[in-house]
């Protein structure tokens, strides 16, 4: 759970890295290849925010609204229900991205601000907007007045595609937006079968002792990524089937009056979960997130 003003990340074991959150009012760019989960991290973010009474702005600069919403369903996400109520989409595929960034959004922010609700902004991806211009110069002023102007909603969570294969350095065209943010998240994918053959590395994370290491991490359908940030404890009997252990985590969440959101989460994991290997780990990483004690 957030402490001390910070925003809950929304991913399962990140916030344990990075002091509880994310800053208020902060710019954090989530880096990384095609496949390895950006965009599931952003919707994740958004869900968290949403969930708990916010709003979420989502800027979208190449799917249009209802292709992220039909990939949300895909995530076990439910984005349709609050379109247009706490969820608000701007599509921008093909716009001038210097006129929108210097007049239309400010316009935006400014009437939204007014209304002082807390608010999550997404810009997945920003791509676009650093191959706007090969001056850099000119791609330093609009990602910093992009940041500088949306973050007076909330955090902003940016996507970037990274177009560097596994293991090589990170592309030139990338330092920008990590530079001029105030977090920056790397994820990468290794194919090399099991649950956790995906790694997030946390590059920086201003003002917060941020975990220095290598976390492995998992996709679970219903949930999202859950990033293993700490060993846990796993139950010797690892034969029992995967229903009588959601079952089990069901009843444990009740009986310790979880969140009915938290419950809703394992209830959509357990409908999604088709994977060989066991949840346990997941659903003990899931349990810790939000301050739940289990198994002890």
């Amino acid at each position: 759970m957030a402490d001390n003003g910070k925003v809950p990340s929304g991913i399962p074991g990140l916030d344990d890295l990075i002091e509880g959150g994310f800053w208020p009012k902060s710019t954090v760019v989530i880096l990384g290849s095609s496949g390895t989960g950006k965009s599931t991290f952003a919707v994740q973010f958004l869900m968290e925010g949403i969930e708990q009474g916010e709003q979420a702005l989502y800027v979208t600069l190449e799917e249009p609204p209802e292709q992220i919403m039909r990939e949300a369903d895909l995530m076990g996400f439910d984005m349709r229900k609050y379109y247009e109520k706490s969820l608000f989409f701007i599509h921008l595929k093909g716009r001038n991205f210097k006129k929108m960034i210097e007049e239309q959004l400010p316009q935006l922010v400014k009437a939204r601000a007014d209304y002082n609700i807390k608010t999550r902004v997404v810009i997945d991806p920003m791509t676009p907007v650093i191959w706007a211009t090969a001056e850099k110069l000119e791609q330093r002023e609009l990602i910093g007045k992009l940041f500088y102007t949306l973050k007076e909603l909330g955090v902003v969570l940016c996507t970037v595609e990274e177009h560097a294969k596994p293991g090589e350095t990170i592309g030139e065209d990338v330092l920008l937006p990590i530079y001029l943010s105030d977090g920056a998240i790397h994820l990468e994918y290794y194919p090399i079968g099991g649950a956790f053959n995906r790694t997030v590395k946390l590059l920086k994370m201003r003002g917060v002792h941020h975990g220095e290491g290598v976390y492995p991490y998992l996709f679970a359908r219903g949930v999202g990524i859950v990033v293993r940030s700490s060993p846990t404890r796993i139950p010797e009997e690892q034969s029992r089937s995967h229903v009588k252990t959601f079952d089990e985590a069901i009843k444990t969440a009740e009986a310790m009056k979880a969140p009915a959101r938290v419950i809703e989460r394992i209830r959509r994991m357990q409908k999604h979960w088709d994977y060989d290997y066991s949840p346990e780990e997941a659903l003990q990483i899931l349990f810790s997130s939000y301050g739940l004690k289990r198994g002890g």
